[in-house]
C-alpha cells in the first residue's frame, strides 16, 4: 500500500541505492532543506526486482538494490528541478515512462504515486 502523500507534495521522485531507514525521517527532511533549499515527504523504500532475461528469467546478481521515494513540495519543485540531477535523483514519471520502465523492478501500485503523465507533458509541449 502506497503512503498518502500529504496536501501540497505531489511530484515524487526516486533516489536510486539510497538508504535513509525510517528512524532517520527526520534527519533526511533536514539534509534536503540544508542542501536543497527543499521541503520534501519521506515516503518509502523499496528493494527493487532482479533484471530478466529474454525467456523471463531473473538474472543473478541484478535486483535487491534500495531505491528511496520521496515528494518535494508543489512551490519546491522548480527549485529542485536541476539541483536533484547531480545526485542522480529521478521524477517517479521519468522512470516510470514505457520507454525508460520495460522490466517491472517497482511493485505496480508505485504507479498510483504519479502526478502527471507523459501525454499530459505532450500537450503541455506543443
Amino acid at each position: 500500500m502506497n503512503v498518502e502523500l500529504k496536501e501540497n507534495f505531489h511530484q515524487v521522485c526516486i533516489w536510486p541505492a539510497c538508504i535513509v531507514g525510517k528512524e532517520d525521517e527526520e534527519k533526511f527532511k533536514v539534509f534536503m532543506l540544508e542542501n536543497f533549499d527543499t521541503r520534501i515527504q519521506y515516503l518509502e523504500e523499496i528493494k527493487t526486482e532482479p533484471d530478466l532475461d529474454s525467456s523471463g528469467t531473473p538474472i543473478k546478481d541484478t535486483g535487491n538494490r534500495n531505491d528511496l521515494f520521496f515528494a518535494v513540495h508543489n512551490d519546491d519543485v522548480g527549485k529542485f528541478s536541476i539541483p536533484r540531477l547531480q545526485y542522480g535523483i529521478r521524477w517517479l514519471e521519468d522512470v516510470l515512462d514505457s520507454g525508460n520502465y520495460s522490466q517491472p523492478i517497482y511493485p505496480e501500485r508505485v504507479f498510483k504515486y504519479k502526478c502527471w503523465s507523459e501525454d499530459e507533458k505532450n500537450q503541455e509541449e506543443d
